[in-house]
């Protein structure tokens, strides 16, 4: 990557790095953090402009481009190209039944899930359109999670609806102007550190050696996440999501830290 091809190199906030160390602990298992998600497409697509709104947004949103380098560097920093190819792919399988496309799709989301993204080789996402049927899709979606969090998969993918009920184009989609990366790197920069190193030299006191949440157990090989449902009643629902609001927090974060205690 030259330099006239870069439109700019940040430092990593430090979620980040933590992600990156992840990364490259160990290049050759499966990467934990490559998301995928999957939706099921119903009715009349226009394939050429939901590519056109693919595009657009990684025009848009600058730190999807990202690309992270750290061989050679005192600290890694993230690159960011003016440009990158589309990472988009469409796979045809109207011709086999339905059984077929099950098993054909539950193979495919798998690999396409362990299918490990090189940091350093952006963009660090993919868009996979598969045809089931004339008027039937899946729309895959899959991204390492350096780039993408909780917060933003949904952000992400009004702004995609919108774009493409605008044909891909960005001005008459009427989007507000998309706040660069940047701004929140320096909002980390500006925040009190020595603060937080006193809250949580507080919050461990007492705690003189390095303590295990869980026994050790070098056996134990990483797991892909695997998906569980419990449904709970709409009073449980409102009470869970009411404590979240109140503590300024997300469900999910919630509902890490009971399972964290359990």
């Amino acid at each position: 990557m030259t330099q006239h091809e870069l439109e700019d190199v940040l430092p990593l906030a430090p979620l980040q790095e933590g992600l990156l160390f992840h990364a490259l602990y160990d290049t050759d298992g499966r990467d934990l953090y490559t998301t995928q998600f999957s939706f099921r497409v119903e009715g009349p697509l226009d394939v050429p402009v939901l590519k056109a709104s693919v595009r657009a947004l990684l025009r848009r949103h600058a730190n999807l481009r990202a690309g992270f380098l750290h061989e050679g560097l005192s600290r890694p920093v993230q690159v960011i190209p003016r440009d990158v190819e589309l990472p988009w792919e469409e796979i045809d399988w109207t011709r086999l039944d339905t059984d077929a496309q099950e098993s054909s799709l539950a193979a495919w989301l798998e690999e396409d899930q362990a299918r490990r993204f090189h940091l350093d080789e952006p963009p660090l996402i993919r868009f996979t359109l598969i045809h089931l049927a004339p008027r039937r899709y899946r729309f895959v979606c899959t991204n390492h999670h350096i780039l993408l969090d909780g917060w933003s998969l949904p952000i992400l993918m009004r702004e995609l609806f919108a774009l493409y009920a605008h044909q891909g184009n960005l001005t008459a989609a009427g989007l507000p102007p998309a706040t660069p990366y940047r701004d929140y790197l320096a909002w980390i920069t500006a925040q009190d550190r020595t603060t937080a190193e006193n809250a949580w030299r507080h919050t461990l006191s007492g705690l003189e050696d390095p303590t295990r949440l869980t026994p050790a157990d070098a056996t134990r090989a990483p797991q892909p996440p695997r998906r569980h449902t419990h449904r709970l009643t709409p009073h449980t629902t409102h009470q869970l999501t009411t404590t979240a609001r109140h503590h300024n927090t997300t469900l999910n974060t919630l509902i890490q830290t009971a399972w964290a205690i359990l």
